[in-house]
């Protein structure tokens, strides 16, 4: 039997132990721990990887989907369109504001939002008023404010499509990159293509910090501006507030950590695509096309792999085998935000959004980091295998 976890981040840390203890002991010999100098330099070279001239970087990135929706004017009594399967803080920043989430479903094979059913939301839900620009959901009477695509598990969604339906409704676009650092649409980075994108530096993403961790990445100055004046209590100078913000700051500390993960994360994105890859090939070579589907990564983007995660028949009995023969595996997410306790004053059905309902059931990530051996890899191959031609049903 062989460990097979489902992330190691003590094995990444192993190979740059001591430029991350170079970076800490200058921060430690600074004593700057806040907005200095290596908070600065993150946000150029974030900036410049992503290919924006703005990058803010914020304690988290469910405070960098706050900030944004801020900084957008999104207040109490708004509505914001997104998905309904993705991580709570989708939705969470905007139910913080006060605002309202409306879900759009998902599409089956990449998870992420379906365009044409955005499309078909605004034109059935929603009137547009020409001369004020302002979008009303018809069955709430509230002001649709923005919309948030979420590139899930490091894939983009299909932005042309979003970009021309926000464009022709005028509602500005926040992309919730936190899990797609370094993806590609076409030839822009994810996080670039609408008016804000957000990055999340969690200790568990591809770009992971030593805690919790976000970036803000903005096209346009005075959006920028506005998110850096939120992000420390509304003040331009000390004590001096010009709006009502936040405190939301990345730690030096945690910027001088990044700023040597940066450096490496195109290899580890590499390695990540070469896994799944593998994974591809070995599914197919042990005949469990029948039983498992691999993730689909669309032709003109590129995939990260931030997770590896599997369509499945007889998801949770799988899961439980491989545990048993000491496999990690999660499931994100096993409730659709829909269908969530804290949402159900929303209305909604689990059926009205049956992509995002069958996906919970569904799926299963499986071991994606770029440390994972190639026996590792064969052994979870092996015990899927294992598992589907012992009769998967009877164990159900």
């Amino acid at each position: 039997m062989m460990n097979v976890p489902l992330l190691d981040l003590k094995a990444q840390y192993a190979t740059i132990r001591d430029e991350v203890r170079g970076a800490v002991d200058r921060v430690l010999e600074s004593q700057r721990f806040i907005l200095g100098e290596e908070v600065a330099r993150l946000e150029e070279e974030i900036a410049a990887y992503c290919g924006v001239p703005h990058a803010i970087a914020v304690a988290s990135g469910t405070d960098a989907l706050l900030l944004s929706l801020k900084a957008l004017g999104v207040r109490n009594g708004d509505l914001v369109v997104t998905v309904p399967y993705t991580f709570f803080a989708t939705a969470g920043a905007i139910a913080n504001l006060g605002a309202r989430p409306a879900f759009v479903d998902i599409e089956r094979e990449s998870f992420n939002l379906d365009a044409g059913k955005l499309s078909e939301f605004l034109e059935r839900e929603c009137s547009c008023n020409l001369s004020s620009r302002k979008v009303t959901h018809k069955p709430t009477g509230l002001i649709v404010k923005a919309i948030v695509p979420v590139h899930l598990y490091g894939q983009c969604a299909d932005m042309d499509e979003i970009s021309e339906t926000a464009a022709r409704y005028h509602l500005p676009v926040v992309e919730d990159a936190c899990q797609a650092i370094g993806a590609r649409y076409k030839s822009s980075r994810a996080g670039t293509i609408g008016d804000l994108g957000c990055l999340s530096f969690f200790p568990s993403k591809n770009l992971g910090g030593a805690g919790d961790g976000g970036m803000i990445l903005a096209r346009g100055k005075e959006l920028a501006d506005r998110v850096r004046l939120l992000r420390t209590h509304g003040a331009r100078s000390k004590y001096h507030h010009t709006i009502v913000g936040f405190n939301s700051r990345l730690d030096e500390l945690q910027a001088a950590i990044l700023r040597v993960k940066l450096r490496h994360l195109d290899c580890w994105i590499s390695a990540r695509r070469e896994k799944a890859a593998f994974y591809g090939r070995e599914f197919l070579a042990a005949g469990l096309a029948a039983h498992v589907q691999a993730p689909a990564a669309r032709p003109d983007r590129d995939h990260i792999f931030h997770q590896f995660v599997i369509r499945c028949r007889n998801r949770d009995k799988l899961r439980e085998f491989l545990a048993s023969r000491q496999i990690g595996t999660e499931v994100y997410y096993p409730v659709p935000l829909h269908e969530q306790e804290c949402f159900r004053g929303l209305g909604y059905a689990p059926m009205d959004f049956p992509q995002a309902h069958q996906a919970a059931r569904e799926t299963l990530a499986l071991p994606v980091y770029p440390e994972l051996a190639a026996e590792q890899q064969r052994y979870v191959v092996e015990t899927v295998a294992e598992f589907y031609r012992d009769g998967p049903l009877e164990k159900g």
